[in-house]
């Protein structure tokens, strides 16, 4: 099993890489096998492919991300994730809370996106 410590560094490239990475940078630290469910509720991004085609979508916006209580359980980390998005004249801030699992070697298997509307600002 991962250590804490393995997972807390992936949550931190995680956020780092939302921030300042490619999609392919933020894939990586996926399994191939991984899923994205991002927010819960909208249809699952299964596996390396899927998830760094989401994230490009994702990162066509200028993104600063900062994961915010990691809070680590087994396999599990739960945390809230600040993500400020700028597309054009638009800003748009979103606070998610991220659940996410990992293999021994600190890969994430999934991800599910808890935010709806109400946990987002335009300005």
């Amino acid at each position: 099993m991962a250590t804490p410590e393995q997972i807390r560094e992936t949550v931190a490239q995680y956020a780092k890489r939302l921030t300042a990475g490619s999609a392919s940078d933020i894939a990586d630290l996926y399994t191939a096998d991984a899923t994205v469910e991002d927010p819960v509720g909208t249809p699952l991004h299964e596996g390396r492919d899927a998830i760094e085609k989401f994230y490009a979508t994702v990162c066509q916006a200028d993104i600063a991300a900062e994961h915010q209580g990691v809070r680590v359980a087994g396999n599990s980390a739960a945390f809230g994730l600040r993500v400020v998005a700028k597309a054009g004249e638009q800003t748009i801030t979103v606070h998610p809370i991220d659940v996410m699992t990992f293999n021994d070697d600190g890969k994430i298997t999934s991800m599910r996106a808890f935010w709806s509307q109400d946990d987002m600002t335009v300005e």
